[in-house]
């Protein structure tokens, strides 16, 4: 499905839409699609994953997606999903990413039922430089999972979906809760601070379930999981030996160590990596040809057909959903006239050029981005709520180590997965049935 349009384009003048043809879709997610597209002047190849500012305002999501717009700004690196280009017309917020059409980790293991223990370790390898490096920029991912893994076109492994990443201070502990239940660390369900730690857990559940396809830790209810999460032993199926060395099995226990400071990869002081490479698991490995991608990896996807879900481009064509097309933007908005969310956007979502503008970081000041109409004098509000690929959306909020809140659940729509509830009910587990943008 690429696009006629003949007009000729100013690439000198800021970047937009038109500067680039639009191809098929290869992702669906929380507020749009995500696409191929081919820049008309240098001829590469991104996926354009845009944002639908209209849902986005009804789902109370601008100040997530303002945060991932600045965090991507902050971040280059092999093994992340890198932004490129941002920019808006005046129905989409626009993020231009590197492409990858391996497709994402639960498509591979849906499809293959389990995935070989040195396939994982391989990936996990490379997910745990990405992981290093977020932490040294000072940022925590806090969703990841199989979805939010993506495959390059070789097979190398890539972290994507910074929706709810946010930055951390030595100073101060995070409370609210984001991310997927199912891969959330204890601290982040008790709701008694955490801070960069929990995505090592969170690695680690994914390492367990791509190697067993199971969950280490699950529950029919929010509560059952919860509890799960919080007390249950860490048991491996009977036939584990079988599919995980001693080696595979060590690790995965030393990732889902509940205490941080003996988490495998937690070591203080930026050691976290220097802790996965002595562990005997990843011997053997050449960490600077790993870091280099000059080690071919152990799985390579089949380019011959769609790694992602084919029903994406069929919105479109039978038309239940709108097209996305090239469109110029209103000359001159007034911002004075616009709704406060819409005002928000258009002034916080900034144009970025990969090619031209310089990477700033908006660590130092580390304050969180609040959504219009909330008290930003509570120290623990929380705005959250889920996106329908069954990640529980939150505010950065943080608290001082010793200003802890009591722990709470918070009240969720019933609709959703892993749904917390103050009343008793079974919730959705809708990973099982991704809609993940393949970006």
């Amino acid at each position: 499905m690429g696009c006629c349009f003949s007009e000729p384009v100013d690439f000198d003048g800021e970047v937009s839409l038109y500067h680039f043809d639009l191809h098929r879709a290869v992702g669906k997610g929380a507020f749009g699609k995500v696409r191929v597209v081919e820049h008309k002047r240098s001829k590469k190849l991104y996926a354009l994953k845009y944002i639908d500012k209209a849902r986005c305002i009804k789902q109370k999501a601008v100040a997530n997606i303002i945060q991932e717009r600045r965090l991507l700004e902050e971040i280059d690196h092999p093994f992340v999903v890198n932004l490129r280009y941002a920019f808006q017309d005046d129905e989409n917020c626009f993020f231009v990413l590197d492409l990858m059409l391996g497709g994402d980790l639960r498509f591979h293991l849906e499809r293959r039922g389990h995935i070989a223990e040195d396939v994982v370790r391989f990936w996990i390898a490379e997910l745990s430089c990405a992981l290093d490096y977020l932490h040294r920029q000072r940022i925590i991912h806090r969703d990841i999972k199989p979805d939010n893994i993506l495959l390059d076109s070789q097979g190398h492994a890539h972290i994507t979906d910074f929706n709810v990443a946010i930055h951390y201070s030595e100073r101060r502990m995070h409370s609210s809760v984001a991310g997927s239940m199912a891969y959330m660390a204890p601290q982040v369900v008790s709701r008694k601070g955490y801070s960069w730690q929990i995505d090592w857990w969170s690695l680690g559940v994914t390492a367990y379930e791509l190697i067993f396809h199971k969950r280490p830790f699950d529950g029919r209810n929010a509560e059952k999981m919860t509890q799960s999460i919080l007390k249950d032993p860490l048991v491996f199926p009977e036939d584990a030996s079988s599919r995980c060395s001693a080696e595979g099995i060590s690790a995965l226990r030393g990732l889902l160590e509940r205490e941080p400071t003996s988490r495998l990869g937690c070591r203080p002081n930026g050691q976290g990596l220097d802790d996965i490479k002595r562990h005997p698991w990843f011997q053997g490995i050449d960490w600077e040809a790993l870091e280099n991608k000059q080690c071919q990896p152990l799985f390579v996807p089949d380019m011959k057909q769609a790694n992602f879900d084919v029903s994406h481009e069929l919105d479109e064509f039978l038309m239940v959903e709108k097209p996305l097309s090239h469109s110029k933007r209103k000359a001159n908005p007034d911002l004075e006239k616009m709704k406060p969310e819409l005002r928000q956007m258009e002034e916080q979502f900034t144009v970025y050029d990969f090619s031209s503008s310089k990477r700033l970081s908006y660590y130092p000041h580390n304050q969180p981005v609040i959504a219009l109409g909330t008290q930003s004098g509570d120290t623990d509000q929380t705005l959250a709520h889920q996106s329908p690929t069954g990640t529980i959306l939150a505010t950065s909020t943080v608290v001082e180590r010793s200003q802890a809140p009591t722990p709470h659940l918070v009240d969720y729509d019933e609709r959703n997965y892993h749904v917390p509830r103050r009343s008793h009910g079974q919730s959705i587990d809708r990973s099982r049935h991704h809609q993940t943008p393949s970006s």
